[in-house]
């Protein structure tokens, strides 16, 4: 292997400065009665790379090679003529791409991909039994805080306050001291991601969801801080802003399948009408 790396590497650095002069196209490499040209290494080796990279990507693609080549002796062998006869599968998944790409293309032309905030909230009133929440969520903020912070009393002022200057003061204390600092009053959290961070293995977390606005606990290194100031239980209906791009890409798509279900009806009915088919 090693002689013929370094016959494709002088080959391939040879044929980009003299590609005039060179007039053969020595084989590099051979499986059964297959060969590897030393062209076709040529279009995969980008051009301006070190002959350390050119060499490495050389050898990567002749083992490829090599495998590929293997496993498809072993399949013409041991396949059965019925298994090998794949120009059907061939043609039809040729059919399916190019239609694929026409379809892409044109829903990039003429795709209009603004949803207005008044079709997301009618689909949400209409279909909120499908937004049904499978876990907890929450909005609040949690502090974790090494006991020997300095003036720990202060947090349980600051957060339980909904006062700017209040919250810049927690923010500046939990920069300083905090070890963890999350503020997710404005948007929703999973429960479980806050739980994991609390000492207690067993939190009863529908308890503390419903019965306690504020939550703190501690063990031998941390104070824990958690001000809850929503939820929402497993079991009920998601809020709209937690489920808004859900339904954005839901209505996207409908979208999507409208379009592509007018462009093969109007595609249909102007051959119909030109006579460009038939049923015989």
């Amino acid at each position: 292997m090693n002689k013929i790396l370094a016959l494709a590497v002088f080959v391939l650095a040879y044929g980009c400065v003299n590609s005039n002069k060179r007039n053969d196209d020595p084989a590099i490499a051979r499986v059964y009665e297959k060969q590897l040209y030393a062209s076709q290494l040529k279009e995969i080796v980008p051009e301006q790379i070190s002959s350390q990279d050119s060499q490495s990507v050389t050898k990567d693609h002749i083992d490829k090679w090599i495998r590929n080549q293997l496993l498809l002796f072993q399949a013409e062998q041991q396949l059965s003529a019925e298994d090998k006869n794949i120009e059907q599968q061939i043609e039809d998944y040729k059919t399916s791409l190019l239609i694929y790409k026409y379809e892409q293309n044109y829903l990039r032309q003429k795709l209009d991909t603004n949803i207005a905030e008044s079709d997301i909230e009618k689909y949400y009133s209409n279909y909120s039994s499908n937004f049904i929440l499978n876990t907890n969520l929450v909005k609040g903020i949690f502090i974790q805080v090494p006991r020997s912070a300095p003036e720990i009393y202060k947090i349980r002022g600051w957060y339980s306050s909904n006062s700017p200057d209040n919250i810049k003061a927690l923010e500046k204390y939990c920069y300083n001291y905090a070890s963890k600092y999350n503020y997710f009053e404005e948007h929703w959290e999973y429960f479980y991601s806050i739980l994991k961070d609390l000492p207690e293995a067993n939190t009863n977390s529908e308890n503390i969801l419903r019965y306690r606005k504020y939550y703190e606990t501690k063990d031998s290194t941390y104070n824990y801080f958690l001000k809850i100031s929503d939820y929402r239980l497993e079991g009920s209906i998601s809020p709209l802003e937690f489920v808004r791009k859900d339904i954005q890409a839901i209505l996207l798509n409908k979208r999507k399948i409208q379009l592509i279900q007018e462009l093969e009806s109007a595609i249909y009915n102007d051959a119909l009408n030109r006579g460009n088919f038939e049923i015989y």
